[in-house]
């Protein structure tokens, strides 16, 4: 069983990772393998809503889209991790994700969690942008005991802020419980609930 890390920050080893390692030690506590995935520092394109995605599958547009898709795909759970800029998350992981998210064929059932760094505020708001991303996935939200969240300027200051490390542990400690739930339900007989065929409507039709 593995957990996919995804790391929104241009910063490798920042204060982002310092939480994302500190879920991964505990992750591994539970007997469940992480794997660590850099959005890195290159500029990334949004999405232009071309809809070549839909009609023969995969993005066209480059920036590590298709390889993320592939390897939540393989993954047994979802963690993304991002700073917050002006109370939302990283800019080129909003696009990244924007991408992910609309060329996916299906990632429903697959346990997901949000975390994200921040010297002082701003936290809820992107915290909230993206979780959206899995609510509107049919993923299951994995919580802990606060919002996922972790303050601090450097590597050193996050490890100081000893709630959040706790914080990042127990939310490790549920995605184990929960990953490891649905195998068993899975091994049971019982898979994931089958989809009715998309209704889509607006306001005016």
């Amino acid at each position: 069983m593995k957990v996919l890390l995804v790391n929104g920050s241009p910063r490798e080893k920042g204060c982002t990772y310092t939480a994302l390692a500190e879920i991964a030690e505990q992750l591994e506590k539970n007997e469940i393998q992480s794997e660590f995935w850099h959005i890195g520092a290159e500029p990334i394109a949004g999405c232009t809503a071309c809809g070549v995605c839909w009609r023969e599958g995969g993005c066209p547009h480059g920036g590590g889209v298709n390889e993320l898709i592939a390897k939540i795909k393989e993954s047994d759970g979802l963690i993304i991790g991002s700073p917050v800029y002006f109370a939302g998350i990283n800019g080129n992981l909003a696009s990244l994700l924007d991408r992910v998210f609309y060329a996916k064929d299906s990632f429903a059932g697959k346990p997901a969690a949000a975390i994200v760094s921040c010297r002082r505020g701003g936290s809820g708001t992107a915290h909230d942008r993206l979780n959206k991303y899995f609510t509107i996935s049919n993923m299951p939200v994995v919580s802990s005991q606060y919002w996922n969240g972790v303050h601090g300027n450097t590597p050193n200051e996050v490890r100081r802020d000893l709630e959040g490390m706790q914080i990042m542990r127990t939310l490790a400690n549920n995605m184990a419980w929960l990953i490891k739930c649905i195998a068993a339900g899975k091994a049971a007989g019982i898979e994931v609930p089958a989809s009715e065929q998309r209704v889509g409507t607006n306001f005016i039709r």
